[in-house]
Order: C-alpha cells, then structure tokens, then sequence
C-alpha cells in the first residue's frame, strides 16, 4: 500500500500541468482535416419525405463505434473529417426497419453520399462518391421523384455487396500490409483502469502496446510490461498477443497471454522451509472469442479462455464466457450473460478515448489471476457470473438496470496483520497487504443506473445497488485463519454511487471521479459487470490524464496520468486477536501514476 504522502510532489505536478494553457492546434491536425474524407447522406421514408431525429450511428471496420448523429429538419447528416479506411453506417427510427451499410470507403478529398430510404417492410442504403465541388449525376429532386413511385423504387434499391456503384473516375483504396499502426508506451505506471479488481494488480516499469491492420480486415495487437513492482522490487514481466478479424458481421479473435512474476524472498522462506530460493508465479492464457451478428437487432458475444497457472504446483481450468444482445440503444437493448472461472474482460466495455482498445490491452496484460493459500497449497479464485440487463438511450440520457447471481469459490480477501502464518497468506502483488482464503461465498445482487450527456464534454451519472455483503467479527480469541473464516458471515447491503467525467476546455485534462456510499463495516466484493457500462468502484476515486502538448512530436501526443484510489481508507475493518490487529480491506489506497507516449 502506498502512502498518500509520499505521492504530494507527483499529484502537485499534475495539478500545475492541469491548469496549463492550451497551445494552438498541431500541424497533424490541420495535415488530417486537408487530406481526410468526409460522408454525408439524406434520411427519408417511402414517399421521400424528409425524416428529422433518427439516429446514424458510424463504426469502423471492426464494429467498434466511431461516432452518432441526429438528422435535422432536412433528414441530412454528415460525418467530416474522417480518416481513409472502410465505415459501417447504421441508421434507425421509430417505426421503421433499420437500414445497414458495410464497407463503406472513404477516400481522401472525396465525399461520400448515402440516400437512405426507410421503410416498414425493406430499408436500403445507396452509396455514391463526389469529389469536392462536382454536381451529382441526377438532380436531389429527380431521385426523389422516383424513389417516391412504388414501381421504380425496387430498380433503385442496391443489394450490398451486388452491385458496385462507386464513382469509376475515383482512385481505388488499397489496403497494405501495415496500415493503421497505433500505439502506447507507458512509463512507470500502474494503472489498471476498470479492471483493477479483476485479479491481483502489479505496478509497472514500462508497458508498451501496438496495434497495426494486416490487409484491411485483420488487426494485430501486441503489448508488454518489463519492470519492477514499486513497493517492493520484485521483477515482473508480461507479454500479450491478440489477432482480430472483422469481415461480413464476424469478428472472431485469439489473443495469447504470459506472464511472470517473483515473489518476496520472505514467501519463498516459509514456503520452500527456509531452503532459499524466489518461487515463481507464471501463467499463460490462450482465449478465443467470436461475435456474430445474427440479424439487425441480435448479437452474440462468446469465447472460452484456457488458462494454466504454475505456483508450487500447476493449476490449468478453462472459463467458458458468452453475451447475447437484442435491441438497439435508441430502442432499447436486453443483454444476457455468463462466465465461469477467470474474469471475462473480453466482454468488459471500455472507455470511449479514442485509445480505449490499446489501454484495455495494458489493463488486461497487467492483471494477475488473485491466486491465496489455503493449507499450504496454492489456490485460484474463480467466478461463476449470471446476469442479465436492460440498457436504453433517451437523447442525451442513458437508463440501465441489471441484475446478477454470482459465485465465488477460494475467494481471496485482502488482509494486513503481522500474526497470520504465512502459509495462509499470499502477499498482494500492488500493495504491502495479502490475499486470504474465505473459501466459497454466494450472493446475488441488483443494480440501476442514469447517466446524462452534459455536453461540451461532461457526463454525469448516479446508480443504486442492493447485494450481498461478508461480516466480519470484531473480535476473535486467537489468531487462528479457520476460526476467522468459520466466523465471516454474509450480510446484504445498500449503495449509492456518483460520478463525474469530462474534460477541461483550456487544459484538455480528462478526469473521473466517483464515490460510493455504503456501510463500509461490511465488504462487499467488487463486481464485474458484463452488462453495465462501468464499475462500481468503492470509497472516493479520482483518474486524471494531463496532455503536454509542449513535449509532443508530430504523429504522437505524451500524457501524464494519475489513478487515486479509495482516497478516504473506507472499508478497512478491524479484527482484534489477543491485543493485536488485523485489518480486513475493501480495496487499498493507493495512488499510482506515470507518463504515457501515444502516437
């Protein structure tokens, strides 16, 4: 655990950075508006009237969304300042078929325009491209008078991927080998983002993560950590391998994981009777995971991770996940899930920064598996989840309720006391606090949740919840750890959850903060969410990104960062034992941060 007052200096730092002026845009930007392209298109029904408010949604190549509008008055909206490469257009309304669009390529200095006929029976998508300042082929009023008449409108309708109706004069788009290549590297840092409860997180000396397109429909991303963790210098590195392709409505991916790490020499002494020696904690993961898109409005969501940890002995089990969606977010959407074993991070959601996928990949890299003793042998906490959702999006408004079922066995609390034998205890690998083995724990719980678009870059949310907690005696008579897990009782409880994200308009700081109010003299296992769009974290959190345009380069941006965690010590119960104490912990204060170079 890491005093807050050791971390003054840093958090000062970032406080001064934070209210440093904003320079001028870069000369990448202007470089991105001259050669980019732009996609627009008109929204209307049957009989070409004009439709004002649906929703056009843009994802890129891999299904992950780029950006949303509203059509206006006119039915017209218009995506500018896109990057070359391949876009999906979805649009819907009330009453109307969905209309979907693959495939679609923007070129540089062209743009591209959608008509988008909405229908109750069959909508259709038209694609033609346009450079800069040259008329269209036919008038918008005479395709609209044939789109209006019921014999001609089937002639017009293009069926995607039969008919290929882009502008002939208009250059092809090739795709190379390495195109699209992205990355992170981080110093000193040890972030974890909304997967720090997933297992045990260490700190790092340097991360790094690179993501590159192998011939427009595969997506490479490798990542890695070598370094020391910062409480206690023990070694640890890790390295992760995700291949992904998203082709016709498939993205099915593979992603292989190692890692390693050592552990304090006092574990290796009263592990191994004082013969000497560091063990090892290693694991490797193999996971594959596909998602299909089994019509308009339904999705499937599965994979199965099989992973192999090796601590004084080798423990291999396979975690089995899948998430079916169906409904759209304007509409409403009802999600079922499920995971057995290790967490399911694929299914997680990730933030929307433009670097959300790459930062996800660190996250996930520097997670270990929460691994306890219990009677001088090695155990792995793992997670069997069911759960089910409703999310749905009013304008700028988003209501989402879920409720789950889970079940932990060897389930590992975090404990400090200097009197529990070591062969009961694992220390954590990201604080000077250990992992205990309560055995098997049952609960169920129920969550609800509103988060409002401020605009201009903030959001606002508040949530509720209602599930079961563990109790804790005050009192033991000796310091036995059968005693004390024989003594843990389950108990529920309410929360109530704030939070607060944005973006400073002159600094360009992005921040996030959120707090929980519960009755911390009972612990209550974070969970995660395969439904929800965030975690609920415990106690009062901050997460700050600083970018410090004076030290970017052209092509990259360098972000200082910082994670404060449960700033107010909420959720540290207190067990006393013949006049000593030992300390029962929610989630550890902590505060970590570092640099991150982003290009």
């Amino acid at each position: 655990m890491i005093r807050l007052k050791r971390v003054l200096n840093p958090v000062f730092g970032l406080a001064v950075l934070a209210v440093a002026p904003l320079v001028s845009p870069s000369a990448q930007a202007v470089e991105r508006m001259s050669f980019g392209g732009s996609l627009a298109g008109r929204v209307a029904d049957n009989a070409g009237v004009p439709q004002m408010g649906a929703a056009v949604l843009l994802y890129n190549k891999f299904d992950r969304l780029v950006s949303r509008l509203v059509t206006n008055d006119k039915g017209s909206f218009e995506f500018g300042d896109l990057l070359p490469d391949t876009y999906t257009i979805r649009v819907s309304l009330a009453s109307f078929v969905p209309a979907l669009r693959r495939n679609i390529a923007v070129q540089p200095g062209m743009r591209s325009m959608l008509n988008i006929n909405l229908s109750s029976m069959l909508s259709s998508v038209e694609l033609v491209y346009m450079a800069p300042g040259r008329a269209p082929v036919m008038s918008e009023d005479w395709k609209w008078v044939l789109r209006s008449a019921q014999s001609t409108r089937p002639v017009l309708r293009m069926q995607e991927g039969r008919i290929d109706i882009s502008d002939p004069a208009a250059p092809k788009r090739v795709e190379g080998m390495f195109a699209d290549t992205r990355g992170i590297v981080r110093l000193s840092s040890g972030e974890a983002g909304d997967l720090a409860y997933a297992g045990t997180q260490t700190d790092l000396g340097t991360a790094f993560a690179v993501a590159t397109t192998l011939f427009g429909v595969n997506q490479l991303q490798v990542s890695g950590n070598l370094g020391y963790a910062s409480n206690n210098g023990i070694p640890t590195a890790g390295f992760r391998t995700s291949l992904t392709r998203s082709e016709d409505g498939y993205a099915p991916a593979v992603n292989v994981t190692m890692r390693q790490i050592f552990l304090p020499s006092r574990v290796g002494t009263g592990l191994l009777g004082g013969q000497g020696g560091l063990p090892a904690l290693q694991t490797m993961t193999v996971t594959f995971q596909e998602k299909r898109q089994l019509a308009d409005t339904l999705e499937l969501q599965y994979g199965s991770s099989l992973e192999s940890v090796s601590f004084l002995n080798r423990l291999n089990y396979l975690s089995p996940f899948a998430r079916l969606r169906w409904g759209t977010a304007e509409g409403g959407a009802v999600e079922l899930a499920y995971s057995s074993g290790a967490p399911a991070t694929e299914l997680l959601s990730k933030s929307g920064m433009p670097d959300a996928e790459l930062q996800h990949q660190l996250n996930t890299l520097s997670v270990f598996p929460r691994v306890s003793m219990r009677g001088g042998n090695a155990r792995v906490q793992r997670a069997e989840n069911f759960e089910m959702g409703y999310r749905r999006e009013i304008g700028g408004r988003i209501v989402s309720v879920s409720a789950f079922r889970e079940s932990l066995s060897n389930a590992a609390l975090t404990m400090a006391g200097p009197e529990i034998p070591v062969m009961e205890l694992l220390p954590d690998l990201g604080s000077n606090s250990s992992f205990y083995n309560i055995g098997r724990f049952r609960r169920m719980g129920y969550t609800a949740a509103i988060s409002q678009d401020l605009g201009d870059g903030f959001s606002a949310a508040i949530g509720y919840g209602y599930a079961g907690g563990i109790e804790a005696p005050e009192q033991l008579l000796d310091v036995d750890p059968a005693e004390l897990r024989s003594a843990l009782r389950r108990a529920w409880r309410h929360s109530l959850t704030a939070r607060m994200s944005g973006r400073a308009p002159v600094a360009g700081t992005r921040f996030m903060a959120s707090y929980q109010a519960t009755d911390y003299r009972v612990l209550q296992p974070v969970h995660l969410s395969l439904t929800q769009r965030s975690t609920v974290e415990p106690g009062l959190n901050v997460h700050l990104r600083q970018p410090i345009p004076l030290l970017s380069v052209k092509g990259s941006r360098l972000e200082a960062s910082a994670e404060l965690r449960n700033l107010l010590a909420q959720g540290y119960l207190p067990v006393q034992t013949n006049g000593t104490r030992i300390l029962l912990i929610q989630s550890p204060r902590a505060v970590r941060g570092g640099v991150s170079l982003i290009f």
